[in-house]
């Protein structure tokens, strides 16, 4: 078992929820709530259980599945169940699934009640190395991603593998998308050990290395005043990209799916607008169109995806900033670009 310790709560490696179990034992909660879309308590909430020797004690609140569904009027029922069901200050809510269920059940339990503890269980790829490590919480406003939500920091983490086997192909592909990511802005020897790995069977040791690399950003600025941007790497037309397939499309881009894409075009803007050379570049593109199915950004798209980006929560002053790479492995932010450049982003990856 491996313990990763960040801003005062622990993350905790192939532990079988030992912890958890030392914690419930002690019996310092009044109610204990669990938070899961109706696939994860389906598949995952029998693993959970198995490992936590069969505990029954909780209430489980169950809701949909998918992005289109964290929204505000997703916590509305949450509070109000959390309410019906006599949720106090002293309850405690797990969050047993992926991103979307760590990002609102964090913001739900920051909120309920001005603030109640809370444990992230991640479930998925993505989730274990990015959405559940941090302490951001979040929802969609309008199909725009994380508009509001807070810093808050669950009491703990736990990451175990064992959940990585009730996930499909496509829903590991997207996960792998940000431990790429990590290599590319903190570690190229990382990266290039990506290269001939497969995202099929992800090494612990990997998904350690990238829970490590976010956590020692995280420590540095926990408010994403400065270092924290480049996490942000392949997000910003990502994120645009994702909203609007998912307004668009009948089989929508997964998050993987779009910011690997944001980091092919990304890359392209880190050529001008930064100091990464052509080979570089070459390399990225090639290496993600190994993976990511390549899809076609729609010219007539263009100028929704541009005013996507212009809502993007990092923004200043009016301006859409990128963070972007000075070279494989290594990561500057606040970088303001031209739409036209933004532009010539998106026409370089349809070019390929």
């Amino acid at each position: 078992m491996e313990t990763l310790t960040s801003a005062g709560h622990s993350l905790y490696f192939e532990s079988n929820l030992t912890a958890l179990k030392a914690l419930l034992e002690r019996n310092t909660y009044s109610k204990v709530f669990i938070l899961a879309d109706e696939h994860t308590s389906e598949i995952c909430l029998p693993v959970f259980q198995s490992l936590m020797d069969d505990f029954a004690d909780f209430d489980l609140i169950e809701t949909s599945a998918g992005e289109e569904n964290k929204n505000i009027d997703f916590c509305i029922g949450i509070w109000k169940t959390l309410l019906d069901f006599g949720a106090d200050r002293k309850s405690l809510l797990i969050n047993l699934g992926g991103g979307v269920i760590t990002d609102m059940g964090g913001f739900i339990a920051s909120t309920y009640k001005r603030g109640i503890d809370f444990i992230n269980i991640p479930t998925t790829l993505l989730s274990q190395v990015d959405a559940s490590v941090g302490g951001k919480t979040g929802i969609d406003i309008d199909h725009v991603k994380n508009m509001v939500g807070t810093f808050s920091l669950p009491k703990m983490v736990f990451i175990e593998t064992q959940f990585l086997t009730t996930l499909p192909q496509r829903e590991l592909l997207s996960g792998f998308a940000e431990m790429i990511k990590h290599g590319l802005i903190y570690d190229k020897a990382y990266y290039e050990e990506l290269k001939t790995s497969n995202y099929q069977t992800p090494s612990a040791a990997h998904i350690y290395r990238s829970v490590e690399i976010k956590n020692e950003v995280v420590t540095i600025d926990p408010q994403e005043k400065n270092l924290r941007k480049i996490l942000n790497f392949g997000h910003t037309i990502g994120h645009a990209l994702e909203s609007y397939s998912l307004d668009h499309d009948e089989n929508p881009l997964t998050h993987g799916e779009a910011i690997a894409i944001g980091f092919v075009c990304e890359a392209a803007l880190s050529i001008k607008n930064s100091t990464l050379t052509k080979s570089e570049l070459k390399d990225i593109s090639e290496y993600i169109l190994s993976l990511y199915p390549k899809y076609d950004i729609k010219e007539e798209s263009f100028d929704s995806l541009l005013a996507l980006m212009q809502s993007d929560k990092k923004n200043e002053d009016g301006n859409i900033l990128f963070s972007l790479l000075e070279t494989t492995g290594k990561c500057t932010f606040n970088c303001r670009v031209a739409d036209s450049d933004i532009l010539s982003s998106l026409a370089y990856y349809n070019s390929l």
